[in-house]
């Protein structure tokens, strides 16, 4: 009888418990709300996006904390459950650590810091330069998030380095030039580095994204309109597969999350771009209302949305009919990725360019 009991205890114990699992009572406290945030590089400012809402949930005003009307805020990356976010800032050599009340708890002195990249496990921040510098550092940053000291600036074999990222178990690091067609491609833990030389014209690497299987990367092409693709089963030496043309002055891809899409803006074209990623090919090319200037990307958790960040410096998107373009804001376009068609246009603050956020 006690036998008996005892397993009727259990059967009990383990319905209630997979029940749980299946409304999500024990899921919920893994669940982490996401947020987009977007750098307003001429009204030294960063727009929060809630992405389960696609509304403005606040707005960081970087002189309210004491930071110049020249500040530049221009890419910001954060953690996985959104505890921590972090910004560069180009006019004021800074890189920011924000708490998930957007209050400032930290910052490092980097020159002219630009496109920033974390490792998923250890707790490190990359940082490469800006490319609006007219002669930036030969090397990377490496910042200690917890308490944000620069562990170390690593040189680099080129000039104008800008592209970053890092492969999705933080192992390997990869850094792109903009004046040569390099790329350094470095073993975190030991060390090791090859530099990679791409023969042709000059592509002018504005960015890198990795697949989520970590097996191929793209790098997008601001002067050569093409965006190359990139073995990187050996990340030591990663070999050039293929090209794609595509639209004038490529920007910030993004990859989807099962990795058969790639996303990302022509700047000059005013048009999102469409890759799928199994035949090579430009599946679909997104144009409208909005899109002005196209730059960073990011997409929600589920990839159902994608969110395009757009500088509209030359007055490609005024439904107000403002005289002087310079008035006019920045814009964060959200497109339906199933449809692919704009759902809505969110102003920000002037120059929109790095978006980030802290889905993984």
């Amino acid at each position: 009888m006690k036998n008996r009991s005892s397993n009727l205890l259990n059967i009990v114990i383990t319905t209630v418990f997979s029940l749980a699992l299946m409304t999500g009572v024990f899921a919920q406290s893994e669940e982490h709300p996401q947020f987009i945030y977007v750098c307003n590089q001429g009204s030294a400012s960063v727009t929060v996006i809630d992405a389960s809402t696609n509304e403005v949930s606040a707005t960081v005003d970087l002189q309210e904390l004491g930071f110049s009307a020249n500040a530049k805020p221009h890419h910001a990356v954060a953690e996985s459950d959104g505890s921590h976010w972090y910004l560069t800032l180009i006019g004021e050599n800074r890189v920011l650590k924000f708490n998930r009340e957007n209050e400032l708890v930290g910052q490092a002195t980097l020159e002219v810091p630009g496109l920033l990249a974390m490792h998923p496990q250890k707790d490190l921040l990359y940082v490469g330069r800006s490319m609006s510098a007219v002669n930036p550092p030969q090397s990377y940053g490496i910042v200690v998030r917890k308490d944000m000291t620069v562990l170390d600036e690593v040189d680099l074999f080129f000039t104008r380095p800008h592209a970053l990222t890092t492969t999705p178990d933080g192992m390997w690091t990869f850094v792109g030039s903009l004046s040569e067609n390099q790329i350094l491609s470095e073993n975190v833990e030991d060390g090791q580095k090859n530099l990679i030389t791409i023969p042709g014209t000059t592509h002018t690497f504005v960015n890198f994204a990795v697949s989520p299987d970590a097996e191929t990367m793209v790098a997008t092409g601001q002067m050569s309109g093409q965006l190359l693709v990139f073995d990187i089963t050996d990340p030591l030496n990663p070999k050039v597969t293929g090209t794609i043309s595509v639209g004038a002055q490529l920007w910030h891809p993004v990859f989807s999350p099962d990795g058969k899409f790639v996303y990302f803006g022509n700047k000059e074209d005013n048009t999102v771009s469409v890759i799928n990623m199994e035949n090579r090919t430009v599946e679909a090319t997104i144009s409208g209302d909005g899109l002005a200037q196209p730059h960073g990307a990011a997409l929600s958790k589920d990839g159902k949305y994608l969110y395009i960040s757009n500088n509209n410096l030359n007055g490609s998107y005024n439904p107000e009919g403002v005289d002087d373009v310079q008035d006019l804001p920045g814009t964060v376009t959200i497109i339906n990725t199933e449809t692919r068609e704009i759902e809505k246009i969110i102003k920000v603050g002037k120059y929109a360019s790095g978006i980030g956020t802290n889905a993984r």
